[in-house]
């Protein structure tokens, strides 16, 4: 029986799923998971993971601020997790076909038609650090998700994202690179002096953004 730690003390969301999720990945029969922890929030977020994953996970307090997610590792015959089981300590496993072997994303693996809108360069409203914080979180974790967006939309504050110095900078090249098309109103570029400044994907107008949306199965806005 395999067994793996992943600490992920410190880091903040979602790197701790994340992390786990690449773990997993790498279990060639089935075994246990632990995953440190060092706030409530991110043990909620890896047992909810867990459950999506069709696993069983438990956690527990070992100190101050200090918590151990377990996560039930349960393979079938083969080492490509065709099937996941589920099973809780000492219990009997019961293989459940779930999700095909994660394969690295590629062009085809986009979903057709969901779109991702980004209109300002923050997420929320409030305090405005926390709100960059934010944003920086959903985009990594959206280049982390196994099925990508076919477009995503930036406009307004948004056109920051996609422009030099931009915290986000790398995982928009990280989507355009596996297909997703990047768009940025040219106005918006215009309007923030940021037309020469534009590092990834390209320029957009009203008329096309409209399009996109009208033609979009659905639409994501944080």
């Amino acid at each position: 029986m395999e067994q793996k730690i992943v600490d992920a003390r410190g880091l903040a969301c979602p790197l701790p799923v994340v992390n786990a999720k690449k773990t997993l990945s790498e279990f060639k029969e089935s075994g246990i998971l632990t995953v440190l922890a060092d706030n409530e929030i991110a043990v909620q977020n890896l047992k909810k993971f867990a459950v999506q994953k069709g696993l069983e996970a438990w956690g527990k307090k070992t100190g101050d601020r200090e918590y151990e997610v377990t996560i039930q590792v349960c393979c079938g015959e083969s080492s490509d997790f065709r099937k996941w089981g589920s099973a809780g300590a000492g219990g009997t496993e019961e293989k459940k076909d779930f999700a095909q072997p994660e394969e690295p994303c590629s062009p085809d693996q986009r979903k057709k038609g969901l779109v991702v809108v980004l209109p300002a360069n923050v997420m929320g409203e409030g305090d405005e650090r926390l709100g960059r914080m934010l944003m920086k979180a959903f985009v990594f974790a959206l280049t982390k998700e196994d099925i990508l967006p076919e477009t995503v939309v930036c406009y307004n504050s948004g056109a920051y994202l996609t422009c030099e110095g931009s915290d986000v900078l790398e995982d928009f090249k990280e989507m355009e690179a596996e297909g997703v098309k990047i768009v940025t109103c040219g106005t918006c570029l215009d309007f923030y002096g940021l037309k020469e400044k534009l590092a990834v994907g390209t320029v957009t107008n009203m008329y096309e953004i409209v399009e996109i949306m009208e033609h979009a199965e659905s639409v994501v806005r944080p």
